[in-house]
């Protein structure tokens, strides 16, 4: 995979998904308003995620990503990756399977700032959680959880 950034549009869920590609993992996934002009748009995860739109819910399970984020973050955001496509989970539910204290006010928002700072939404389904706001934008996950239904 060449490194760059990737754009395209997905009429399905009405909006442009960007993708920033570094050493052939995803590093980057962003909700532009349009296709920026320097984006290409043409690259194998966007077939993926053609896959997944027309019904292949493990279509996204095996697309190589690259994570910089906390530990405590990636505890998170690894847990939510488990959480299968058609389920969703509450804030509590994710802290518990992270591995964090569920009912440690600190640890809830530890979950909720790593859906907030998710690099990687969709491939990391952060529109899984219902009761949070993710780095996927509200009507793209509404729109997500609705393919997935």
């Amino acid at each position: 995979m060449t490194p760059g950034i990737y754009a395209r549009r997905f009429d399905a869920l009405d909006t442009v998904i960007q993708l920033g590609i570094a050493s052939g993992q995803v590093i980057d996934v962003s909700f532009p308003e349009s296709v920026p002009d320097d984006a290409e748009t043409d690259h194998e995860v966007f077939e993926s995620i053609e896959n997944y739109l027309d019904g292949d819910r493990l279509a996204l399970t095996e697309v190589e990503i690259a994570l910089t984020v906390p530990t405590e973050q990636r505890q998170v955001l690894d847990a939510l990756q488990n959480v299968s496509a058609g389920n969703t989970v509450t804030v509590d539910r994710l802290t518990k399977l992270a591995g964090l204290d569920q009912d440690s006010e600190a640890d809830r928002e530890t979950v909720r700032t790593a859906l907030r700072e998710n690099p990687i939404p969709l491939i990391i389904p952060d529109h899984r959680v219902r009761d949070a706001e993710g780095a996927t934008p509200e009507r793209v996950a509404a729109a997500l959880r609705q393919q997935e239904a």
